[in-house]
């Protein structure tokens, strides 16, 4: 069990204690360990209790509680209030904007156990009249719970991606199959997927049905119209079968959308063509990358044979978007700076939040000094490792940047986020960022609409305004790689790329492991058509450092 993991159940048993209206003392003592523990930096996993109590802000009674979480995966108190707690109720608990007390009301008064049951009551307007609630916070249930339904059976490319390749080893080793390949939105490496395609070919067909039953590993397996369906790691399987005669051609068609194949005249196409590249050159095109088989303008770029040489994840050369134990991150500079430089970078980029973000330890000016002062000694003692000096500076709601602009010149680059107030209409949206980008000092625009994938719609913006706006004031537009974020949109990247823009694929890292979901946004990246050429992090360290002094001296 992570530190995160062990922080988020006594979150849940502190969120459900007080659903229950049980002792404040106990549900603050445990909203506290909460907090504490998240935080920390060291793993407990392991621990004796001894050892436990020895750590600063952890008593007996939560030292033994981590102690049977260790051993249990949870606690006793905990597993009594979930068995007490109807499973509906549990699902509301995810609902974002309602807390324990509201929740209390929709159960206990309201006579509300089931999420659909809250959304009919919703819809009929009976939330908004209950005691504590009103339009807005009806409207907000509303919305969430639509999302939650929207979401269900869906998944991170990230979180699916491993199974999915496990299952291809795994096929790959029968002897039954002479193909085995990821076809569909998995090799297309869409952001959200919502099962694993995968084509497997045979040169016994109507044998292959009796070749998967064998396999322990795939459960729930059944015949489809489509070949098979199964499970394999709880997630949904959907297998294709076909000669190995006909696989390249197969393969081809089940792994782009139904809007690429549109655009191709599938009339001349070479179907017994023995590589992908032949089908499209049986049709007068460059090759497309499956990631780019999506039905945009990249059929259009092949005719024209200006199809761009798509950014792989070695080309970046740093990151530039990471936070450090000075605000809410798990480790040290140093020790980001030394993963980066382990990982094959030349340089890191310190974004530690602003002082707006006090919930996340913000920086404070005073604070600001003191850790460009550790930068400067890091670099000191490794001149062939650069560690830049940025922000993640926040959007306040009057569009204004979180430091005076005396304080913004001593950064060697500005993100700018937007973290609060996200509920916006989208003139407020794009008045709110559009300031920002208009401020000289901003040097990236951060994760431009918010969005959670599967959690939380972003705010509505005009992306093509947003991206005129960034052209107009030399702002470079981030690639979110975080899973959940991956924002900018890779739909948008084209007409950022044709404006000039520079991308910015950042990890958003809070953590040594978060660094590796560059790998995530490179590959979105590669989806809108992204260069390293037009990639701000695939600059070398000197000419990073340039374009950085370029954009800093237009502000002097």
């Amino acid at each position: 069990m992570t530190n995160s993991d062990i922080a988020d159940l006594f979150k849940l048993f502190a969120d459900l204690s007080e659903l229950h209206g049980a002792n404040p003392f106990k549900i603050k003592q445990f909203s506290n360990a909460y907090f504490r523990i998240d935080k920390m930096i060291n793993p407990l996993e392991g621990l004796t209790i001894p050892e436990l109590e020895k750590i600063e802000g952890i008593g007996k009674g939560i030292a033994a509680k981590i102690d049977e979480i260790n051993k249990t995966e949870s606690f006793a108190e905990l597993n009594e209030l979930i068995a007490q707690t109807p499973a509906g109720i549990m699902q509301m608990m995810r609902i974002k904007g309602i807390g324990p007390k509201k929740i209390a009301v929709i159960w206990k008064e309201l006579e509300l156990e089931e999420i659909g049951e809250l959304l009919y009551a919703c819809k009929e307007n009976r939330l908004a009249q209950a005691k504590g609630f009103g339009l807005k916070t009806q409207q907000n249930v509303i919305n969430q719970i639509e999302f939650m339904y929207a979401s269900a059976n869906k998944f991170h490319y990230a979180k699916i991606e491993n199974a999915a390749l496990n299952l291809v080893k795994l096929l790959e080793q029968n002897s039954s199959f002479t193909h085995v390949a990821l076809c569909g939105a998995m090799r297309r490496k869409l952001e959200v997927i919502d099962e694993i395609e995968i084509l497997v070919a045979s040169n016994d067909v109507n044998a292959l049905e009796n070749s998967l039953v064998q396999i322990d590993a795939l459960t729930d397996l059944i015949t489809n119209e489509k070949g098979f369906s199964a499970k394999y790691e709880q997630f949904p399987i959907q297998i294709y079968a076909c000669n190995t005669s006909a696989f390249t051609w197969e393969l081809f068609e089940k792994t782009a959308s139904q809007a690429h194949l549109k655009l191709l005249n599938l009339n001349a196409i070479d179907k017994n063509a023995n590589s992908e590249q032949a089908i499209y050159q049986s049709i007068n095109l460059q090759y497309i990358e499956p990631e780019m088989r999506e039905g945009t303008n990249e059929v259009k770029l092949a005719e024209q044979n200006k199809l761009p040489t798509l950014i792989e994840y070695s080309d970046l050369k740093g990151a530039l978007h990471n936070h450090s134990t000075w605000s809410d991150g798990l480790n040290t500079i140093a020790e980001m700076a030394k993963a980066c430089q382990k990982m094959g970078y030349s340089y890191f980029g310190i974004a530690d939040h602003s002082k707006a973000a006090f919930y996340a330890n913000g920086l404070s000016e005073k604070r600001i000094i003191a850790q460009h002062e550790e930068v400067d000694k890091l670099n000191a003692s490794n001149p062939k490792f650069t560690v830049f000096k940025g922000i993640e500076c926040d959007i306040l709601y009057n569009g204004q940047l979180d430091y005076a602009n005396d304080v913004l010149a001593t950064f060697d680059y500005v993100v700018a986020s937007v973290h609060s107030i996200l509920k916006m209409n989208e003139e407020k949206a794009m008045s709110r960022i559009i300031t920002a980008i208009e401020n000289p000092y901003t040097t990236i625009l951060g994760h431009p609409t918010g969005r959670l994938l599967l959690l939380r719609e972003g705010y509505p913006i005009n992306h093509h305004k947003i991206i005129d706006a960034c052209a107009a004031n030399n702002v470079a537009i981030e690639i979110n790689a975080n899973p959940y974020r991956l924002d900018l949109d890779w739909r948008f990247i084209d007409y950022a790329l044709n404006k000039g823009i520079k991308l910015c694929i950042n990890p958003d890292a809070h953590s040594i492991d978060g660094l590796k979901d560059m790998y995530y946004g490179t590959l979105i990246g590669r989806k809108g058509g992204l260069t390293k050429e037009n990639c701000l992090n695939a600059f070398t360290t000197e000419k990073l450092k340039n374009y950085f002094k370029q954009k800093n001296n237009t502000n002097s």
